[in-house]
């Protein structure tokens, strides 16, 4: 049926002169066969995304490829029959060497591969990328400011994964073989012994960062470079091996695989490619030499830590192992564990955390700081994890023990000069136990408990032992620094409480610890201060502010030699003087004759505040530097107080 604007339009033609109809005619001609161009006045953030976008970003191809479909011809043909497209694009590029058309292929490829999955199209889209970035002698390297080479690293590195992907999708496996192609074969190599890790361990499942989302961290951080970036789990080189490398059971390691294909412009001609996988850590090796070039290898440490965190069950048994005194929360048998094998040179970073918490709870911090190639390349991160609802003395004796093994086991010979510049670092309860290993208490502990020494009570040869590491402390020679953080020296006012009182009558004390009690009143009530009927005392009676231990460990300083700094959190914005965090007042917190004291505006968990971040980055640089001084090791750029030190690609991770 006919439109009545159409009749009316036939209509009024109708009394038109013949030779105006022919000139109006002659005139829709013409401009019917004229390209009309046009502007439009358009955000800069629109033109921006247009202008930048590709198959990684906006999932459409990018104007680059697209500009080269055009040249050959091949829109319309790529949208009706791919592959052939790709078969005659493949063609004109080996034919003219024409590095636009490697670019393009690789994308084509991927967005192929897309929407077909053909995982053929993925790895080659990885050849192609690797041939356009990588001309091996028979081209000019891409310009490093177009950003067609970052498009064609990211392509790489998203196709690599893709491309040696398990079946099931869940996996990135890197093995040897013939791989088919669209245009021929390639040939892969690899050496499985690149999978060793440890001593003890091999690295296996393989996760693609790229397809980790993350939240519950505030920033992500990428180590942008060329290589598909992964994070591995870890497994006992033979089944019935058990672990013993000092490293946490269920690590995820951040991880590169990158694909190096010999001559890869010359054999694209062939159809037929030779390779080697290369697997690496972000411990062995930062950058790869290909091609003339040395090019940063990508990584993804925050990906590989929230991947480890989330199958770690730490969040679930934190709170439960506040009561039960037995390390039952604790995935290892000992009780300080690293997140890398150790390295000779580096400055340990032991991080001890507070009450009714986890090593968890530190994960936005040592995320933050790993993220500067100044901290992790001079420090590695020892975690201490106890069961925080035991006497703090006692954890305490527990953490001195775990240090010193540790320092008898990677340095018995006292050759490394900086696993003797260690640095503590303890938040709230933490901050107590990390006091009592630089402090010379005599016999000042001891001296609450009894009228008289040690050795003339009746003990068992364990008790007394356990007495003598726990209230008898000298300084441990090889800490160099302490970091306290929320820190209650003369105790918490919460604590205090009676529901929290009430809470503290449910914690289970260790097995040892209840022998000690048993043993200590037997035979020597008449010489103990305590009254019979007196419960071992928990870690919350130890921070009550009228609890005589902790009034005691207050009065005694940090031993000389040892650099102390304090972090302190204060809510609200009155005096700072008479606030507080919620759990810990800023006078049980302040202690005298520390070299800094930084207070920051937050509650109790001020570990992941970005000025208690910047402070720890300040401190340690300044450690490492002073460390440079004394032996020659350890040598960065000094920073003040006031300079923020963001060395990587950030984004937010929630």
């Amino acid at each position: 049926m006919q439109s009545a604007l159409a009749r009316t339009q036939r209509e009024k033609a109708s009394h038109l002169s013949p030779s105006l109809v022919f000139l109006v005619s002659t005139l829709l001609m013409l401009s019917a066969c004229a390209l009309p161009v046009r502007v439009r006045q358009a955000s800069p953030e629109d033109v921006q995304r247009r202008m930048t976008g590709d198959v990684l970003t906006t999932g459409e191809l990018s104007i680059p490829t697209e500009n080269t479909l055009r040249r050959h011809a091949l829109t319309e043909r790529f949208e009706d029959v791919p592959e052939h497209a790709l078969v005659e694009l493949h063609a004109e590029a080996v034919r003219d060497d024409n590095p636009g058309d490697f670019f393009a292929l690789s994308e084509l490829s991927f967005y192929h591969a897309k929407e077909t999955g053909k995982q053929s199209y993925y790895l080659a889209s990885a050849v192609y990328a690797y041939a356009y970035i990588f001309p091996d002698g028979a081209g000019t390297p891409p310009n490093p400011i177009d950003p067609r080479l970052r498009a064609a690293c990211d392509l790489y590195n998203r196709s690599l994964a893709n491309a040696f992907r398990s079946e099931d999708g869940k996996e990135v496996k890197p093995q040897a073989g013939v791989y088919t192609l669209p245009f021929g074969s390639l040939t892969v190599t690899f050496d499985d012994s690149q999978l060793l890790w440890s001593q003890d361990r091999r690295l296996t499942r393989f996760v693609s960062a790229a397809d980790l989302e993350i939240s519950g961290l505030n920033n992500r951080y990428v180590r942008p470079g060329i290589g598909a970036s992964l994070a591995a789990s870890t497994e006992p080189l033979t089944p019935e091996q058990k672990i013993n490398d000092f490293v946490a059971p269920k690590v995820k390691v951040p991880t590169n695989l990158f694909l190096r294909i010999d001559q890869p412009r010359q054999a694209l001609a062939s159809g037929h490619l030779q390779s080697a996988l290369e697997l690496r850590t972000d411990v062995d090796a930062h950058s790869v030499h290909v091609d003339g070039r040395t090019l940063p290898l990508e990584y993804e440490p925050t990906a590989a830590l929230a991947y480890q965190l989330s199958e770690s069950n730490i969040w679930q048994t934190e709170f439960a192992a506040f009561f039960t005194g037995d390390l039952l929360h604790i995935e290892k048998v000992t009780n300080l564990a690293a997140v890398t094998p150790h390295k000779p040179g580096r400055i340990p970073l032991v991080f001890v955390h507070g009450t009714a918490s986890s090593a968890a709870r530190w994960a936005d911090l040592a995320n933050d700081l790993l993220s500067d190639p100044r901290i992790r390349n001079n420090f590695e991160f020892w975690f201490f994890s106890y069961d925080t609802g035991n006497p703090i003395a006692y954890s305490a004796a527990r953490l001195r023990q775990a240090l010193r093994a540790a320092v008898q086991r990677f340095d018995p010979d006292g050759k490394d000069p900086a696993m003797y510049q260690m640095v503590l670092m303890g938040h709230s309860q933490g901050g107590l136990l990390v006091k009592l290993m630089v402090v010379d208490t005599g016999t000042k502990l001891w001296d609450n408990v009894s009228s008289v020494p040690l050795d003339q009570l009746k003990l068992s040869d364990q008790s007394r032992q356990l007495l003598q590491e726990s209230l008898f402390v000298e300084p441990v020679p090889f800490v160099s620094r302490v970091i306290f953080m929320c820190t209650p020296h003369r105790g918490s006012y919460q604590a205090g409480g009676r529901v929290i009182h009430w809470i503290a009558r449910l914690i289970k004390a260790p097995g040892d610890v209840l022998k000690v009690g048993t043993d200590l009143l037997q035979g020597n009530a008449d010489k103990l201060k305590l009254a019979t009927n007196t419960n071992i005392p928990t870690s919350i009676d130890n921070m009550t502010p009228t609890n005589r231990f902790i009034q005691t460990l207050a009065t005694i300083p940090v031993a000389p030699g040892v650099a102390a700094n304090s972090i302190i959190a204060v809510r609200g914005d009155g005096p700072v003087e008479d606030g507080n965090d919620g759990i810990v007042e800023y006078k049980s917190a302040h202690i005298d004759g520390v070299e800094s004291e930084l207070v920051v505006k937050s509650g109790h968990s001020a570990q992941s505040n970005p000025h208690t971040v910047e402070e720890v980055r300040r401190i340690l640089l300044l450690q490492a530097n002073e460390t440079c001084a004394k032996y020659g090791i350890a040598c960065v750029k000094p920073v003040r107080q006031e300079e923020s030190a963001g060395a990587e690609s950030t984004a937010s991770a929630q």
